[in-house]
């Protein structure tokens, strides 16, 4: 009960562990025990997937979010050979960790990958955990994955909008038709962060190690999965 709550309503953990009767400490390591139990069966993408494409899924949607998070001292060496924070995300302008979820086309969220310092740029976190099953997924299962303009370059099965060129050029009606297909098929896609992030308030700024990100992120898409019946 008490990691339920501290999910749910994303309370403080001294809190949650004095109304429960327990030590700080105590409840501290309740709390690392109950994201760990929900994390560790958090569903293999190949499956996930497949149950997916049984339940009627003619596409997927891939998205990433920053999850925010307390700073975190960790440095990185940036693409221009500079240190940096390696948690700060220059793009939210907030520190945190970046996980990849994997999305029905309803918005459902149907994976999610291990976490990535917030300074990693999507498409790199993307061809570090989930682009080359989605390259089998489209080819296998005939579940092509939509994208947004960050993932531009991911190769052939994952959908990304057409860039504006460079100068004064326009894009041309086929480009411009195709982005708004796209547009308007990811939108209801991208509900699956609306539904995690409501439903389970801890996400709202995590004060645990970042490093644990990954794991709260998918012990949360287990007890989604649970509530909704997706769970055989």
């Amino acid at each position: 009960m008490l990691a339920l709550r501290w999910f749910r309503d994303g309370r403080d953990v001294p809190a949650l562990a004095r109304d429960h009767g327990v030590s700080r400490a105590t409840g501290y390591r309740y709390l690392d025990e109950a994201i760990a139990v929900p994390a560790t069966p958090a569903p293999d993408l190949h499956d996930a997937l497949r149950q997916a494409k049984a339940s009627g899924a003619t596409h997927l949607v891939l998205d990433g979010k920053l999850f925010a998070a307390d700073r975190f001292g960790e440095k990185a060496t940036s693409v221009k050979g500079e240190r940096i924070d390696a948690w700060y995300s220059g793009k939210a302008h907030d520190h945190g960790g970046n996980c990849q979820v994997v999305m029905a086309p309803d918005g459902f969220p149907l994976w999610a990958s291990d976490v990535e310092p917030g300074s990693t740029h999507d498409l790199t976190a993307a061809r570090e955990h989930v682009l080359g099953v989605l390259y089998w997924a489209a080819s296998q299962l005939g579940l092509p994955t939509l994208a947004d303009g960050g993932y531009d370059g991911t190769g052939i099965g994952a959908l990304a909008p057409v860039k504006q060129p460079p100068g004064n050029q326009v894009l041309d009606a086929d480009a411009k038709a195709y982005n708004a297909l796209l547009r308007d098929l990811r939108a209801l896609g991208e509900r699956g962060f609306a539904l995690l992030t409501s439903r389970w308030r801890a996400f709202r700024h995590t004060t645990t190690s970042p490093r644990k990100i990954g794991d709260i992120v998918k012990a949360a898409l287990v007890l989604t999965h649970f509530e909704h019946g997706w769970l055989t």
